[in-house]
């Protein structure tokens, strides 16, 4: 059985230690590599070369922000609670994909979802809520990371 039926989100918040993230849902940082990379940045600091979070995202607050990382890798892991929808974009006129994390892979749902670097993301829980993992390389760097301004939809996503 599965452990995390009867827990709610504020369980899994609390037993993660998990704070409020910028663009909706909780968070903690998990791991950060000694190991550095040089970067492009305008510091020209050298950065980690791999971040790792926990990341919940609560099915009542609805999606998160549209945004994007651009200058690193991210790879989406599903962990527990009810899937998750994931929709990217590239905003180049083309439709918006959209992936669903989760563990029913006969229902085409996937563990993971790799976003490449620059591609617009947001995501919503498809139930009451999703925990899941979120691995950045280089190491995730908060200059690297743009929101998108309230209501903004990429080129090519259908409006709702």
């Amino acid at each position: 059985m599965d452990a995390t039926n009867s827990r709610t989100a504020k369980d899994v918040i609390a037993a993660l230690n998990l704070t409020p993230h910028p663009e909706k849902g909780y968070y903690v940082e998990t791991y950060r590599d000694a190991a550095a990379v040089a970067t492009t940045n305008s510091d020209d600091k050298p950065r980690a070369s791999s971040t790792y979070i926990y990341y919940l995202l609560e099915g009542e607050s609805g999606l998160s922000h549209w945004h994007r990382v651009l200058d690193a890798v991210e790879v989406w892991h599903h962990y527990a609670g009810a899937p998750l929808r994931l929709s990217l974009s590239l905003d180049d006129g083309e439709p918006v994909r959209d992936y669903v994390l989760g563990t029913d892979l006969w229902a085409g749902q996937r563990p993971q979802v790799v976003i490449e670097r620059g591609e617009w993301q947001h995501a919503q829980s498809l139930g009451d809520w999703t925990l899941v993992g979120c691995s950045v390389a280089p190491g995730f760097d908060f200059k690297g990371f743009e929101m998108a301004q309230p209501g903004w939809e990429p080129k090519g996503a259908k409006k709702q």
